[in-house]
Order: structure tokens, then sequence, then C-alpha cells
């Protein structure tokens, strides 16, 4: 009997003394390992998370969180060898394995770029500026995420073992979630492999991470109000997830992303000799063949123009043609095998409703030549295209989970739309045309039935395929789609962070908004002493600090040099009759970047010191225009202050506000800069 697939739970390794059900190998139906029916227990394990790995997570910022993802990501990479040999088990081929376990690493290391550029370093984060709750400023609200003390179940599918965990793992550990692990049992032997990598180098914080190899049966009876369950799989298990008792009742939050019925649109501006008629034939045929098949957004509708349909179908059958099939371990297999024999019944089954709409125009569901296989023990399948009638039911309707799509022909623009959206919800669709009024159409008629749409045509398509095309969802965009793709989001760069923080309001004075955020607020304490700002390294630096410079007169000679210096002859600053004639002026007024370049000279210190550069300001706005003969003074605060861990310098944000000899806001934005750390710096 094959080893017994493990779990990871409760800070040991788990293995069941029951016999649990065979994996075999897709290609050979060799049995490779078992799969237990039963499982460690499920209320120790939530307890662990929540009482061990949760509390570690959130004692961390989210840069230091960024800084173990990467970490992990880079450790996985240095054994992606042994992850591509197990990967072979599951029928996948090297191509595919690309796709899986690289681009599982590719999306956590996007993850730790993103938390280590992006977010605070800190454990809350902001969302949108402070409200003014009245008119002395006194009383302000604030909208901050904060970390949830729950759990993040994974409950993943069988067609990306690594990719699957680690693009749900990325944004839950980011947000301070500990992460249980729940792998489809069909390719089990290589998630837990993946994970076994990680807990052994002991990146993670105990607790953080993981693995259920069993039966979840009851785990979400284990789950209250600050978990979150991300499903990935059928529509029908998301439907009972849906009514589950805890869900619905006990505040659980869950998040579905279900199969799906994507499509692509061939523009009816597209001619049979135009480069967007081959973009579009060789994306259906990637999209048919990559993990044979089996991919939620895969493209299984071909929406055609009619009288581009004939084209089309021999244009795809000639490449399908040259498409081998076979052990995805032989170097001339371009596709291997699905999953399971249980796999191809069902697929076989779902070709066969989709025959009674149409015609199978390449491939045959029933017999496949093979470069090297057994076509029995194996679960190997050719490629299959049909032509179907676009009124009938089934090509909206049945999902062949496989190496298989339909080609629909259409008339209008309205009519595809229409056909696109009777799949009734998606989580992609591509469109292929030249034509941008047609792109906004289609698109604009798409986007309520989609998470994503992808627009190709000659300009775009060789980055676009670069990025993987439409079959490959990027951890910047959001992954999910609504109605029959489950209505969640996974993925979608700092959007999926935040879905897994609760957002709360927070009232109260500008000083305690300042200490709860980490982030000065106007009317806040500020803080000035002898020292200049400038000349404080960022371990002397403090949220508050204040400069208030000496005043400086704008004279109508600063103006005409600014005028003729820079070139900016506007008329509001060089022509008194017509500034004169504008109600907004009423007169020859400064530059607005005169004055800003005036503000900085006010403030800046002119030694070398801690402050390394000033890379930018953020928010600039001119709020009263500024005259010759008027005064202008700076105050300059310390709004927040972020270390880069991987330099000697951070980053702090100025809040700067230029006034006038009356007291009046004449400029208000906030200046960057970046500060060393110490001061002189340290040798060596």
């Amino acid at each position: 009997m094959a080893r017994m697939i493990e779990s990871y739970a409760s800070g040991t390794w788990f293995r069941a003394d029951d016999e649990g059900q065979s994996v075999r190998d897709a290609a050979t139906g060799e049995e490779v390992a078992r799969f237990s029916t039963g499982g460690p227990d499920l209320a120790a394990m939530v307890r662990h998370g929540r009482e061990v790995g949760g509390p570690a997570l959130r004692a961390l910022t989210f840069p230091e969180r960024a800084a173990l993802l990467k970490a992990t990501a880079l450790h996985l990479r240095e054994h992606a060898e042994e992850l591509y040999e197990i990967s072979f088990q599951t029928g996948a081929t090297r191509r595919d394995s690309a796709v899986d376990v690289d681009g599982g690493f590719g999306t956590l290391l996007s993850y730790a770029s993103k938390g280590a550029r992006e977010l605070p370093d800190d454990t809350v984060l902001l969302d949108g500026p402070a409200e003014p709750l009245g008119r002395g400023g006194t009383f302000l609200g604030q909208h901050v995420y904060t970390s949830r003390p729950g759990v993040a179940v994974q409950v993943n599918a069988f067609n990306f073992p690594v990719w699957g965990m680690l693009e749900k793992l990325g944004p839950a550990f980011l947000a301070g979630m500990p992460s249980i692990v729940k792998p489809a049992p069909q390719t089990a032997q290589l998630t837990e492999a993946a994970v076994r990598l990680v807990i052994e180098a002991g990146l993670l914080p105990e607790g953080s991470l993981q693995l259920l190899a069993g039966s979840p049966e009851g785990l979400v009876d284990q789950l209250g109000v600050h978990d979150h369950v991300a499903f990935t799989g059928s529509a029908a298990t998301g439907q009972v997830l849906r009514a589950h008792p805890q869900v619905v009742h006990g505040g659980v939050r869950l998040s579905v992303e279900a199969d799906s019925l994507n499509a692509s649109v061939l523009g009816p501006d597209v001619t049979a000799d135009g480069p967007e008629l081959d973009l579009f034939v060789k994306g259906l045929v990637t999209e048919m063949t990559v993990k044979a098949g089996q991919k939620c957004t895969a493209i299984r509708r071909a929406l055609v123009p009619h009288h581009l349909v004939d084209t089309v179908v021999e244009a795809v059958a000639a490449r399908l043609a040259k498409v081998t099939v076979g052990d995805p371990r032989h170097p001339d297999a371009r596709m291997g095998a699905l999953v399971s024999l249980e796999q191809r019944e069902a697929l076989r089954d779902a070709v066969a409703q989709l025959r009674r709409a149409g015609e199978v125009v390449f491939g045959d569901p029933d017999h496949v030549q093979l470069v090297e296989g057994d076509a029995e023990r194996g679960a190997f399948v050719s490629p299959v295209l049909l032509r179907v009638d676009g009124d009938a039911a089934a090509p909206h309707a049945v999902e062949p989970f496989g190496p298989v799509s339909t080609v629909i022909g259409y008339d209008t623009v309205p009519e595809a739309v229409a056909l696109a959206a009777r799949g009734r919800g998606s989580l992609v669709t591509s469109v292929v045309t030249q034509d941008p009024a047609v792109a906004r159409e289609l698109v604009l008629g798409l986007a309520p039935w989609n998470g994503r749409v992808l627009v190709l045509d000659r300009d775009d398509a060789q980055e676009a395929t670069a990025a993987g095309g439409h079959g490959s969802p990027l951890p910047v965009l959001v992954h999910g789609g609504p109605g029959r793709a489950g209505g969640g989001e996974e993925l979608g760069g700092l959007r999926a962070v935040r879905h897994h923080l609760q957002r709360t309001a927070i009232q109260g004075s500008p000083d305690v908004l300042t200490a709860v955020t980490g982030r000065w607020q106007k009317g806040a304490a500020q803080r000035t002493d002898e020292v200049h700002p400038f000349r404080k390294s960022l371990a002397e630096l403090r949220i508050g600090d204040t400069i208030r410079s000496e005043a400086r007169t704008v004279t109508l000679e600063d103006i005409e040099h600014f005028a003729e210096f820079t070139g900016d002859t506007f008329y509001a600053h060089t022509d008194p009759e017509a500034a004169a004639a504008n109600p907004l002026f009423g007169g020859i007024v400064a530059h607005g970047y005169l004055v800003v370049s005036l503000a900085a000279g006010l403030f800046v210190h002119p030694d070398p010191g801690p402050v390394l550069a000033n890379f930018g300001v953020d928010d600039l706005r001119f709020l009263t225009p500024v005259k010759a003969g008027d005064s202008v003074a700076v105050t300059l605060t310390v709004k927040q202050i972020t270390p880069r861990r991987s330099a000697d310098y951070g980053e702090v944000r100025w809040d700067a506000v230029v006034a006038n000899q009356d007291g009046a806001p004449v400029a208000t934005y906030d200046v960057l800069t970046l500060v060393a750390k110490t001061w002189p710096p340290a040798e060596g």
C-alpha cells in the first residue's frame, strides 16, 4: 500500500490510521499515495490557528509579513524541480507545471512586493483620508483596517495544487490571518510536498500555516464571526457552503470561486487575413490544451461572426492536429492527462450533452493517439472542438472540464454579448478586435457578467501573451466573477488583503486618531525643538515633529523672473490687464510652482545630512492666489515614517502647509523624502 498523505495540524505532522482512498498517477494509473477519509482534530486545528498562529502574525507589521512571504517563495523556488517531479503524477506536463508551480511562486512574490512597497510599517491600514465630523477640527472620523482574530480556511480544487494554495495564502498572511489549507484528494500529494518544504524550513510563524489532508466534514462548524472560508470548486458545493448555518447565522465570511463558462469573442471587424484572427485561434488552442483544459478560466465558448466560423474551425483544427498527447514526462507530449479516470468519464458525458446541440469538428472523446502511455490506464483524452447552435441550452450550461471548446456563430455585437451572458456569470471573457469602438461596446456589455475582460489586438499581443493571456489570473487583478462563477474575489492586489481585514470607523480627536493610526492628523499635537527636523535621522524623527519657517515676501520681480526662466508666460503671471479681468485672480499672481519652490527654500537645510533626497509630492493643491507683495511661510510636520527593510534609509511623509501673511493657506501638499536610518551613517 502506498504511503498516506499527512496533515500538518497543531504543530505536528499527523498520519491517519485508516486505509483512505487511492491517489493514482494520472498517466500510468499506478497508486502513488493514499488520502485519508478521516483526519486530525479539526477543533484543535482551529484553536491552534487562532491562539498560536494569529497572535504571532498580528505581532508583525505588514512589511515584516511581506518579508516572510518573499523568503517562502524563494525557498520554494529552490526546490522547484522536486515539485515538478511530483506534478507529473497529476497529469501535468512541464509547461503545465510552470503555470501551477512557478505561477504560485510568482504570485507569492507579487504579494510580498506589494506588502513591502505599498503597506505601512504598522499593523493598521488606513482606508481613505480622515473625515471632519465637526466645524472646529477637534472631532474626526477615520476608516481603518485591522487584522481579525480568526483563521482563513482554504478549500482548493484539484487542478492547481500549488498555485491554488499560494494565491490564497499570500493575501491572508499579509492580513495577519493564519491559514488552514484543505487540498483536493486527487493532487494532495503535491500540496503536501510544498507545505512540507515550508514547514521544514521554519520560515513562517508556527500556526500560520496548517494542512488538512483529510475529510473537512465538521470544519465549518468550528468557525465563527472572525473566520473566513475561501472555496474553489463546483457551484453545487459552493451552494452547500452558502447554506451552512455558520455562514448564514454564524458570521463566517465565505468567498466562492466556482465553475465558469468563459468565452472568447472575435470582433466583427476582424478579417480572415488579419493578425487578430491568428491571435484568436492561438488563444483558443492554448486554453484548450494547457493543463489539458482543466482550468476554471479556460475558454469553453468561442463566439465568432457567422461569416468567419468555417475559417476559425479550420484554423483551430489545424493547430489541434499538431498537439501531441501522452505521458507528461515524455519530452514530445504537449498535452498530458486529465487528473483521473473519473474525470475523463465526466468529460465524455459533458461532450455527449454538447453533441446534441451540434457536431464534433475535431477530435474523438473516446479515442486518442498517444506519443507514449496506456490509453486505458491513463486518463488521456483527445482535444475536442464542437460547432454548436448558440440557441441551444447545453453550450451555456454544461462545462466540459477538459480540452473541449465550442464554436458559436453570431451576427451582431449585441447578440455576442447576449450569448456570453447566457453563461450566467464568468471568470473571464476575452475580446479580440482592432476596432476601439467595437472593443468599448463589447467590454461594456460583457463587464457585468465577468470578473475580468481581456481585450487582445496586435498592439498588446506580445505583452499580453507574456503575462499569461486569457487564462492566467494575475495577482494584481481581481480573480473571481459574478453569478455562476461564484460571486467572490480572489487576488486583486491589495483588494484581496483588505478582504481579509476588518474595516472600522474610528471617531475621536486628532491626537487620538494620530495615536491609533500611526499617522499624523491635522489638528494633532506638533513638536518643535532647536534641532531642525532635516538634521534628524529616521531613528530620531517622531510623528508630529514640526518646523515653522520664517516668512518671505513674493515680489513682482520674482514672478517675472520665474516666467522668463521657465517659459511659463500664462497671462495671469504676465499680462496685468488680462489677469485683472479674471475674477479668480484680479491681477498678476505668482505661479503655483513658484510658491512651492519658494516654500522649499524656506524649510530645507542646506548642509549634507540624514535627508538624502526628495522623491516627490502628493496631493498638491493651490488654494489662494499669491499676489506681488504677499508673504508666504511654511509649516512642515512629520506625517508618516516608513523604514525600508532592505535599505539603510526609509521614507518620511511630511505635511506641508504654505500660508500667506493673513494665515490663510495658499498651498497644501505632502512632501516625500528619503531619510537615513542613522546619521552619520555607520561605517562599513
